[in-house]
């Protein structure tokens, strides 16, 4: 089998599961571990009650809480990555005001109905909610002050693009929180595949110095990975921050090739 095609089979792959997960959102489930204790809508432990409708809080599909990882503040820009149900979507919104905007960026159409879903019945109107991939990113350059993603970036076969995207996106000065589960450097892409499946967030992990080199090689600095918790041997669940140098000149491409500006 070519890679082609092994790529074109595992992003089939990651296309099912996700939709399977979007009819299924009734009932909670988490997409980086079989124990529902620790991920998904147990990551969210803090949130009060209604905050956030239940439907969103059941669809998450995450390994951390991301809107809270990455500090925001009022009237910020926020873009999430792989926005699934809406739930970070939501607190991030509820986070940055009325001043303030959220982009939920999400490639499948079930997850976006979803979305839509949850976000009118929280009843917020500072959400637009974008269909793409985290690869072509369908925004201008310098548009976003802060990126959040919860266990996504883990799925993409194309991991050096998603970063360039991201450097791309973020204005200067700003900076990126996210929730992702990636692997102990000692772990080899064969070892991490033999731990779970791609859906799953395990096989297409990151190692921690592979996460560092990527967001180096497109000038998003003091990057810090902390491990939470532990998704399986050698993997864990993890925080990754690092920010955009105040006077980087990266990213200055209007938009994604092949995206669709808004």
């Amino acid at each position: 089998m070519s890679d082609t095609t092994t790529a074109g089979s595992l992003q089939e792959e990651v296309r099912e599961y996700y939709r399977a997960k979007a009819a299924e959102a009734e009932t909670s489930g988490a997409c980086c571990s079989p124990d529902p204790q620790t991920f998904g809508p147990a990551a969210y432990d803090e949130i009060g009650p209604g905050t956030a409708p239940d439907a969103a809080l059941l669809a998450s599909l995450g390994c951390g809480n991301p809107s809270a990882v990455a500090e925001l503040r009022e009237g910020e820009t926020v873009l999430d990555l792989g926005s699934g149900g809406g739930l970070d979507v939501i607190l991030s919104a509820r986070r940055v005001g009325p001043d303030g905007r959220v982009f939920g960026l999400d490639f499948l159409e079930e997850m976006l109905a979803l979305a839509a879903r949850n976000v009118a019945d929280a009843e917020i109107d500072n959400v637009v909610l974008l269909k793409g991939t985290i690869e072509s990113i369908p925004l201008p350059a310098d548009t976003v002050d802060v990126i959040i993603s919860n266990c996504v970036i883990n799925l993409s076969l194309n991991k050096p693009a998603v970063f360039a995207e991201m450097a791309r996106v973020l204005t200067p000065g700003g900076r990126l929180g996210i929730s992702d589960v990636v692997a102990e450097d000692r772990l080899s892409p064969e070892e991490r595949a033999e731990r779970g499946g791609h859906s799953q967030c395990i096989a297409g992990a990151l190692s921690v110095a592979e996460y560092k080199e990527l967001l180096d090689a497109v000038g998003l600095k003091d990057a810090e990975v902390v491990f939470t918790q532990e998704a399986a041997d050698g993997l864990h669940a993890a925080i990754i921050r690092a920010h955009k140098p105040a006077d980087s000149t990266a990213g200055t491409q209007e938009c994604a090739p092949g995206g669709t500006c808004c």
